[in-house]
């Protein structure tokens, strides 16, 4: 009877661990239409659709590398065994591949903001398999799975481990800084930087979007931070309150330093989450909130810096959005989430600033590798009479809307 109990608590358990990663990665697979509309909104017109497509058609592609090579070489886990093996423990092992196959494929979602406009469609899948097949999972590996010993060295040189709840640097800093290397290699949009010096004005074709966009990454980000504990026994009140924290530290600052320009406004939430993704486990939410208004900062200043100043078409401003304010996370999480500003501890600055670092190293060294042998092999960006005419003609045969009403 007692043996009878006992495996009822534990397919329970189990039974309870897999229904909670599975909200997770719903959570996180709604977020990539967050991704998609957040780009139409921004995008000109004439290449809404191409944006649409082109999220869901790299989520495609993205759990086919996964499944078949990523998540291999970030775990180990093949999933070439007999169905009744995989269904062990109610499917957990395949719910939590699931659940970081979202995470995987915030990469090329994160990269296809900054290359908006301008990049053709067949490349673009091509580096998302290599970057979702290789290259993240790589460091992945590294971060959460102990490979190489790079943990391992890092504690003995700090103390203390990189930690990395949910993803600062993992997925938005490596995904930004590969979006960097994409922007620079792809170069800017036609019309964007005149001879003489001026700017042409390419504004959001809808604010609506945007912020339909906004919202939808918003709130699935509670399942990409909060569901990072993977089990039941392990969630915390204390992520989700310090992701809220974030997010309304990020959306203040960004609307009194972007003077109430919505598209700061509505990015806003968005860097204080990236930032916060780190040590929303250890953080106090005042240091949460910290945390999350000087992502917003950030993100308004180095924006404004990348367009106006340094000349970077990054067009969703995924640099500045997930490259600095994941990096700004990694670092910030061994700062408030020491026991001195009122977390729990555990953590390094040393180890944070070291396992920061050789992210964004990492990534900048894949983002140029992949991106630039595609670019001597088969050529990155839309002819200029494709782009003249607009992604969505040129790649896909129709645009978002009729230019006319037909009247039958």
């Amino acid at each position: 009877m007692l043996v009878e109990n006992t495996n009822a608590i534990a397919s329970l358990t189990t039974g309870a661990d897999t229904l909670f990663l599975l909200l997770g990665a719903v959570m996180v697979l709604a977020m990539h239409a967050g991704f998609a509309f957040l780009e139409l909104g921004t995008v000109r017109k004439k290449n809404q659709v191409n944006a649409l497509v082109k999220i869901l058609v790299d989520f495609a592609v993205s759990t086919i590398a996964y499944f078949f090579v990523g998540y291999i070489v970030a775990y180990g886990t093949s999933f070439m065994v007999d169905a009744e093996s995989l269904a062990a423990k109610n499917g957990y092992e395949l719910v939590k591949f699931f659940f970081l196959l979202t995470f995987a494929a915030a990469i090329p979602a994160i990269v296809s903001g900054g290359i908006a406009e301008r990049a053709r469609f067949g490349p673009q899948l091509i580096a998302t398999a290599v970057l979702v097949g290789v290259v993240y999972p790589l460091f992945e590996g590294v971060a959460w799975n102990q490979r190489f010993g790079i943990q391992a060295w890092i504690k003995a040189a700090t103390g203390a481990e990189f930690h990395d709840f949910a993803g600062s640097v993992v997925v938005h800093a490596v995904g930004g800084w590969i979006g960097l290397a994409a922007v620079l290699l792809l170069g800017a949009r036609a019309g964007r930087y005149r001879r003489d010096g001026n700017i042409s004005a390419h504004p959001p074709s809808s604010i609506p979007f945007l912020a339909l966009g906004a919202w939808v990454l918003a709130v699935g980000w509670f399942g990409f931070n909060v569901m990072s504990a993977q089990t039941v026994a392990k969630i915390s009140g204390l992520v989700a309150v310090n992701s809220l924290m974030a997010m309304v530290g990020g959306t203040l600052v960004a609307v009194l330093m972007g003077k109430n320009d919505p598209g700061f406004a509505y990015n806003g939430p968005l860097a204080g989450l990236v930032a916060v993704c780190a040590g929303s486990d250890v953080m106090h939410p005042i240091g949460a909130l910290v945390v999350g208004g000087v992502a917003g900062a950030i993100f308004v200043a180095l924006f404004t810096l990348t367009q106006n100043r340094w000349k970077i078409d990054d067009v969703l401003g995924v640099w500045p959005l997930h490259g600095l304010c994941g990096a700004w996370g990694g670092v910030a999480c061994g700062i408030f989430g020491s026991t001195a500003l009122g977390g729990l501890g555990g953590v390094s600055l040393g180890a944070q600033v070291i396992g920061t670092v050789l992210g964004v190293a990492w990534a900048l060294a894949g983002g140029f590798a992949v991106y630039g042998v595609l670019k001597l092999t088969m050529g990155l960006r839309l002819s200029a009479e494709e782009e003249y005419e607009g992604a969505d003609l040129s790649i896909h045969r129709i645009g978002a809307t009729p230019d006319r009403e037909v009247s039958w």
